[in-house]
């Protein structure tokens, strides 16, 4: 297993690396720069500026150097310093203007996925073993219902029962007396009171698709030769329940933890607006308007982390659920 973890782990550092080189190199593709852009804005707001104010914009912020050598000093600063540079729109470094929204993001998606799972698994499993009952059919119209609904609709769905039937603002992530003040145990009470919206929101859809996943793998597993043969040697039923169709039908679920980060993460911008919600989804829509290079690469390179730790993620708890894949890779 530690030979199966330690290959994998060498192929997720070259693909961040591959990566952080593509996402910059792409960022770079557009005509313009963010010196081009901002002198557009002043001249649009009446200021006269002159070429040798452009062109003291471009020292300023650093866009004189070729792209390749921005980009190495870019991507060596966040290996050895943990710096990722500077927002040319903040005027200030990028890690003081992502803050705590990096780790609300993170929060949010954390618990996001394990509503998702945690509500999908058991109900597939239950459609799956009462399939044409009133309950597996209840669960699928409900299925088709998250995937159907855009989260943004739910969002303003949710916000208006909140407000207008229990008189509660779900908007954002804490009350407004909390927002700006220290930790505390009220503040933490106050961030869970209105974290389950987004929980909600943004899981109900991820929820919906992995309950119809799970359905249909344990249809097809509940049935198979090596399950009669181990109900034939007396095993109890849930036993042989667990042990065989779950286990074979968690793997196309688990196999997809990468990916429901990356979705969860790149799919909320507009769920983040509608909420109100201080994570990086509409930090990263400015940025990419504002051609603020050193930002806008370090969200994406950020978001792309998730995806490919989440892949990482899912191959060791691949091994571990079906031993054929460590042994035959």
């Amino acid at each position: 297993m530690g030979k199966f973890i330690g290959k994998r782990f060498l192929y997720m550092v070259g693909m961040l690396i591959a990566l952080s080189f593509v996402i910059f190199l792409i960022l770079e593709l557009p005509p313009g720069d963010y010196a081009e852009r901002h002198v557009h804005d002043l001249r649009q707001s009446g200021v006269t500026v002159t070429q040798a104010d452009i062109e003291q914009y471009r020292y300023m912020f650093g866009l004189n150097d070729p792209w390749y050598q921005r980009y190495f000093h870019w991507i060596t600063k966040i290996v050895f310093k943990g710096d990722f540079g500077y927002s040319m729109a903040y005027r200030m470094p990028v890690t003081d203007v992502i803050g705590d929204r990096i780790w609300f993001t993170v929060l949010i998606s954390i618990v996001t996925i394990g509503f998702s799972y945690l509500l999908a698994i058991p109900i597939g499993i239950y459609s799956a073993m009462k399939q044409y009952t009133v309950g597996d059919y209840v669960f699928t119209f409900l299925g088709y219902i998250g995937m159907a609904t855009p989260s943004f609709l739910l969002a303003l769905v949710l916000m208006y029962i909140s407000s207008m039937h229990f008189g509660v603002s779900v908007g954002g992530l804490f009350s407004p007396e909390f927002a700006s003040a220290a930790w505390s145990w009220g503040k933490f009470l106050d961030l869970l009171k209105h974290l389950w919206v987004p929980m909600v929101v943004l899981g109900f859809s991820g929820a919906a698709s992995t309950i119809r996943m799970m359905r249909a793998t344990m249809l097809d597993e509940k049935n198979q030769l090596y399950v009669t043969v181990a109900r034939s040697k007396g095993l109890k039923e849930g036993k042989v329940i667990r042990k065989y169709p779950v286990r074979a039908a968690l793997n196309p679920i688990v196999a997809t933890i990468g990916w429901e980060l990356s979705i969860i993460v790149s799919g909320s911008p507009i769920t983040a607006t509608v909420l109100s919600l201080p994570d990086i989804g509409p930090l990263f829509y400015k940025s990419l308007l504002e051609q603020d290079i050193y930002l806008s690469g370090s969200l994406l390179l950020i978001y792309s982390a998730l995806t490919i730790i989440g892949t990482f993620l899912s191959d060791i708890l691949l091994g571990l659920l079906d031993p054929r894949i460590k042994y035959g890779d």
